[in-house]
């Protein structure tokens, strides 16, 4: 079990744009992934990109087809490696809700995302991924792929009096925020 650091805010390499993935089914590939679920679960996150734990590689995973600790009212995520992702929103219709991040720890925002988008891209071994999903999920999606972009959800926090430290914001989440 590898866990690496995650890069936190101020880290000039989540800025940066990933390349994309050119060897899918590769040793290399499948151990970057192992790696990405080792942290990802050992920061209970929702999702964690490649560039969080400083890998410029197009490569995000998200879910766990379990209800997340972080954000125990949200409907659980089907575990999914997408790699080379393209987001098409379904419709202008957006939705207003709280972000925390791996790379942003002990804070929450609130952020607009598309309510409905479509996902495309392709697994671990190259087989093609293209999926429709709404609301949480929908908003797990777009928050990592951002990462793949160097845009980190603090920067589509609209309205700064919504953002703030999680334990001001919600005394009663009992989960240690390793964010």
């Amino acid at each position: 079990m590898t866990i690496h650091t995650i890069l936190k805010m101020g880290d000039p390499r989540l800025l940066r744009h990933a390349q994309p993935v050119t060897a899918f089914d590769t040793p290399e590939l499948h151990q970057l992934i192992t790696d990405l679920q080792d942290t990802m679960a050992a920061a209970n996150g929702a999702g964690l990109a490649a560039p969080q734990i400083g890998v410029d590689l197009q490569v995000v995973l998200f879910g766990s087809g379990l209800p997340n600790p972080r954000y125990p009212e949200a409907p659980p995520v089907p575990r999914t490696v997408l790699i080379n992702p393209v987001i098409t929103p379904l419709g202008d219709a957006e939705e207003e809700d709280w972000e925390g991040c791996l790379s942003v720890p002990g804070m929450r925002g609130v952020v607009p995302r598309w309510l409905r988008i479509r996902y495309q891209g392709f697994d671990a071994i190259g087989q093609p991924i293209d999926r429709e999903a709404e609301g949480f999920h929908a908003r797990v999606v777009q928050h990592e792929c951002d990462h793949l972009w160097g845009t980190l959800y603090p920067m589509r926090v609209r309205d700064f009096r919504r953002f703030g430290f999680t334990e001001v914001l919600f005394p009663g989440l009992t989960v240690v925020e390793d964010d």
